[in-house]
């Protein structure tokens, strides 16, 4: 439901304001611009579909492989303790504990294409047990909202555009990076279960964060004393390294409790492919809603707004020309990763603006992208509150973002 409104408020804010500039500044291509946007945005969310389904045959086909492995499991027991505190709408034992820890897990190490497939599996998984199947559920709205705050320890894709873009040290960025996304995911975790009244001084979930926080303290540690240009080399091999070490994992195991892993890729596979095509609609819609909105000048006419509003109250404005990728980043992914290489094409790579491009591109995942592509893929229509805790998760990422660049930037 909240999805539906917000998916016709960007159509009619996008057409009534280019409709004023068509009046008001004479503007007589801006209606081309919507029409052209449209269909670009149409044929983006077919592309990226297309894209998906290569990732999503290759995932759930080796899901399939660690599932009938075991390694699923072991890593669901692993977790379950935890997640029974912030899913306890899920059975113990329940098969998405091993998924949702995988997708988190990937999350982690900035890859992508190995957590959207995870998290579509335990989405689905979490469907099961849903009893109103067009309505989120509470475990799937917490899930969704993890994955939107998107905790990255290691962000591999941005250090390699910055290495590319002729950054001095394409890894400087790390560290801010680390520290704010782990502030937009413990605000989205805290919003969800204050909501859904989860206790979150219970001692599971306070031994469970303080170990996940002592982790990415000592993380922060040693990295700072690494020379910048290790980081990124560091960085880069620690997140291939692991997810190779997971691929050979589910297959040993496999291959021990003998296993047909031909086969069981191969069933696993057939389903990512479904999964796949379900997928195009609702990411089509959101897409070309969100195409409108940017073409129209919306958005720019926003940024104006505030870069006015914090020069008028006496506040540095220097921050705002980085403003396009916070507020592309929950409605596009690939929006936001393109003006982040714009900003830092314009600015150069190691300036403020393009470091601090880099930090937001890097705070949070993409949350509109994801409430359509997991949602859609299960039919989900009324998504509740999952949006307000998803961009609150945002707003407070980017805040810390902004904060942390003027720390260690300016």
């Amino acid at each position: 439901m909240v999805l539906n409104y917000i998916w016709i408020a960007f159509f009619l804010i996008g057409f009534l304001f280019a409709l004023g500039q068509l009046v008001f500044t004479g503007n007589t291509q801006i209606f081309n611009e919507l029409v052209n946007s449209i269909f670009s945005n149409a044929k983006t969310g077919f592309e990226i579909s297309l894209g998906l389904t290569g990732a999503l045959t290759l995932w759930m086909g080796l899901l399939k492989i660690g599932e009938k492995g075991g390694v699923v499991s072991i890593l669901g027991r692993l977790m379950e303790p935890l997640f029974q505190k912030l899913f306890p709408e899920l059975p113990k034992g329940h098969p998405a504990y091993g998924s949702i820890t995988l997708n988190i897990a990937a999350n982690m190490l900035g890859l992508d294409n190995a957590s959207t497939p995870v998290g579509l599996k335990a989405m689905s998984e979490m469907q099961e047990v849903n009893p109103k199947k067009d309505t989120a559920s509470n475990a799937q709205i917490m899930f969704m909202v993890i994955n939107a705050a998107g905790i990255t320890i290691i962000p591999v894709s941005i250090i390699v555009y910055r290495a590319q873009l002729g950054a001095a040290n394409p890894a400087d960025i790390f560290i801010p990076i680390l520290i704010s996304t782990f502030f937009a995911s413990m605000t989205g975790i805290l919003s969800v279960a204050i909501i859904q009244k989860i206790n979150i001084f219970d001692r599971v979930i306070l031994a469970y964060f303080g170990g996940l926080t002592a982790i990415i303290t000592g993380i922060i540690l040693y990295f700072s004393q690494l020379p910048k240009e290790q980081i990124s080399i560091l960085s880069t091999l620690t997140a291939n390294f692991i997810l190779i070490s997971i691929i050979v994992l589910f297959i040993v195991m496999a291959l021990i409790k003998k296993v047909n892993v031909y086969d069981a890729f191969i069933e696993g596979a057939k389903e990512g492919f479904n999964v796949a095509i379900k997928i195009i609609p609702f990411l089509v819609a959101i897409l070309v809603a969100i195409g409108i909105f940017r073409a129209s000048g919306a958005m720019d006419f926003m940024i104006s707004g505030i870069t006015a509003f914090f020069a008028w109250i006496g506040v540095d404005t220097h921050f705002t020309k980085a403003l396009p990728v916070a507020f592309m980043k929950p409605l596009s992914g690939s929006g936001a990763r393109g003006l982040m290489i714009d900003t830092m094409k314009t600015y150069g790579a190691d300036s403020f603006v393009g470091r601090l491009s880099c930090t937001m591109q890097g705070t949070t995942d993409t949350t509109f992208y994801i409430i359509a592509v997991y949602f859609g893929s299960i039919g989900i229509k009324n998504t509740r509150y999952a949006i307000g805790c998803g961009l609150l998760a945002d707003l407070v990422g980017f805040t810390a973002a902004i904060i942390i660049a003027y720390l260690f930037f300016s």
